[in-house]
């Protein structure tokens, strides 16, 4: 079964938990917290979010916050963390397809708790094409 990190701030503290119920049948998740809507500074659950993708003990990774900005902003901080924020189940598709994302920002104040699923499933679903885009995402890094 394959493991995703998933972590949050008081924002996105209960889509964090929605998620967890609704992909606890098809993948292990890790919560990195926060646990509970009690104000925190997400980058204290997301840094150890993203370690744990670049050291593959998690395959994927989910980051809610209320803009989705924060959490996306430090993750991609890390060398081999590529962190979409999606507003749309396409661009969640696309984030995978093109740019082999392998963290996924939700803004929770912006999106439904059904898009957000149709986001996630799309996401995690979702396989890089490789080919031409292999070659830009090789260029990301710097």
């Amino acid at each position: 079964m394959k493991k995703i990190a998933i972590a949050a701030d008081h924002a996105g503290f209960e889509y964090k938990e929605l998620i967890k119920e609704h992909l606890k049948e098809r993948f292990k998740v890790e919560d990195f917290g926060t646990f509970s809507k009690d104000s925190v500074d997400y980058p204290d659950f997301v840094h150890p979010a993203a370690i744990s993708i670049e050291k593959e003990e998690n395959v994927f990774g989910i980051l809610i916050c209320g803009s989705g900005e924060g959490v996306s902003i430090t993750a991609n901080k890390h060398q081999n963390i590529r962190c979409a924020l999606c507003w749309e189940t396409e661009v969640a598709k696309l984030a995978r397809q093109h740019n082999n994302a392998n963290m996924i920002a939700i803004p929770a104040r912006f999106v439904s708790e059904k898009l957000t699923l149709e986001m996630i499933d799309a996401f995690l679903e979702t396989e890089f094409e490789g080919g031409r885009h292999q070659n830009r995402v090789d260029k990301i890094s710097c």
